[in-house]
């Protein structure tokens, strides 16, 4: 099973995003782990956007890991669900190159994923 909701808004370039956003999520090495399900609106309307400031960052396929979800009778279902936690979709975990989380967005923020994300790894650099 694949998340296809992740892959990029075909509408939008680098463009699209803020300079700094896009700088944010390209440092470091990060890794991007996304929960997401083809199925879920919330997924629908915000992964497309999320997976074009990806590609505009430059940030490789290899460190990009989409996790398919599905509805089970305990909740959301899929691979390291329970390991990470995750409840609502879409999530995704920020982590450094060595396996520490740095950030996460779960479901739905006032502003897009990658400027909430771009927001808390900046946050992360200044406190490093």
């Amino acid at each position: 099973m694949t998340l296809e909701t992740l892959a990029p808004a075909a509408d939008l370039d680098a463009d699209a995003f803020d300079e700094s956003v896009l700088e944010a999520l390209s440092a470091d090495d990060y890794v991007f782990k996304v929960w997401g399900g083809d199925w879920c609106g919330d997924c629908q309307r915000q992964l497309p956007e999320f997976g074009a400031a990806l590609a505009a960052a430059g940030v490789p396929d290899d460190r990009i890991e989409a996790f398919p979800v599905t509805k089970g009778p305990e909740g959301k279902e899929g691979e390291l669900v329970d390991e990470y936690g995750v409840e609502l979709i879409p999530t995704v975990v920020v982590e450094s190159p060595d396996g520490e989380e740095v950030a996460r967005f779960v479901e739905d923020e006032d502003v897009s994923i990658a400027e909430y994300l771009a927001g808390r790894l900046t946050d992360a650099e200044a406190a490093a």
